[in-house]
């Protein structure tokens, strides 16, 4: 019933709340986000599970009296059956819980597909959930590597098990699952993109448009999907030179680059090698010498660091566990 499920879910929300900070440290090493972020996600993610265990039992149906020649329509909601969730890596923990909690208030079966660079948050969700739920199938995770990542949304939108599908990822990605789920028609939720100005108007206090621009800047280094990738100053030069030397202040001041087990440190590294490629890539076409020199030297800096949390979860190897709950599945 609505009721038991809810309790269920609760039970969930309340496992994940009491392993919050070996959670937000599993998640620090294979993503390199801060602990103090991680632990912030923890938290947000916890709260889906929390809202959709006491909306679940409103989910009734409706019965309308109108009028008309039928006198009265009787609407109820039912399950649509296995939803399929495929999740990014930069909310490896929220992104789950926001779309298993909806799905699993209504009785729905989930398979998760997480992100190829931070499978293990999803697995030790996946142990909590099979403490919590006696049937086996209700919560089941598929990790996958960049090589067979295809087959496994192919499978998803192939498949006439998986009633629906739940996606956030790029825009190109998600046409092609779109297409891909035409011939089974699966009811879809798509989360697509990220391409985010930042705008400052000319009637807009620059220290609290500096204040907002580190939030939306700097948040998991960079890596949200709605992290701002260009500025736009309205007005006349000095106003752009004013919020530039604001906005440079206070990054000097703020950021702390380093190991992002350091409680001290505001900023880890990248996800990947990949991804710092493509930081150099896009240094390395700029006219902006002073910045090549920060970054040259911080990569020397923090390379060691970099180096080794990028080999954490990638490149085949695996970290020994330090989380009491959780078993680490064999390497695939």
């Amino acid at each position: 019933t609505s009721r038991e499920r809810s309790r269920l879910l609760r039970r969930f929300y309340d496992a994940v709340t009491a392993n919050e900070d070996e959670l937000a440290t599993l998640m620090t090493l294979e993503s390199g986000k801060p602990k103090k972020e991680s632990l912030g996600e923890v938290r947000y993610g916890a709260s889906f599970l929390e809202w959709f265990a006491e909306e679940g039992p409103r989910a009734v149906g409706r019965l309308d009296t109108g009028g008309g020649p039928l006198g009265a329509l009787a609407t109820s909601k039912k399950a649509v059956g296995v939803a399929a969730m495929i999740t990014p890596w930069n909310f490896p923990l929220a992104m789950i819980t926001r779309k298993c909690g909806a799905a699993l208030a209504v009785g729905c079966p989930v398979v998760v597909k997480p992100a190829e660079d931070t499978p293990l948050t999803a697995l030790a969700l996946a142990q909590l959930a099979e403490e919590i739920y006696s049937i086996p199938g209700v919560f089941n995770v598929v990790p996958c590597g960049r090589h067979n990542a295809k087959a496994v949304g192919d499978a998803f939108c192939e498949s006439t098990k998986v009633r629906a599908l739940s996606f956030t990822g790029s825009t190109a990605v998600g046409k092609e699952l779109y297409a891909k789920c035409a011939g089974t028609v699966k009811k879809l939720g798509l989360e697509l993109g990220g391409n985010a100005p930042f705008l400052v108007l000319s009637d807009a206090d620059l220290d609290v448009a500096v204040e907002c621009a580190m939030a939306s800047k700097f948040r998991n280094a960079g890596q949200t999907c709605v992290s701002a990738d260009r500025f736009i100053i309205q007005g006349p030069r000095e106003r752009y030179d004013a919020f530039r030397e604001k906005l440079a202040a206070k990054i000097r001041a703020d950021l702390v680059l380093g190991n992002p087990m350091d409680p001290t440190t505001t900023v880890g590294p990248l996800i990947s090698k990949r991804a710092a490629d493509r930081v150099r890539a896009i240094l390395k076409r700029s006219d902006f010498s002073q910045v090549e020199a920060f970054h040259e030297a911080e990569a020397s800096r923090l390379g060691a660091s970099n180096a080794a949390f990028d080999g954490l979860a990638r490149r085949g190897t695996r970290p020994r566990s330090s989380v009491p709950f959780l078993r680490l599945a064999p390497s695939f």
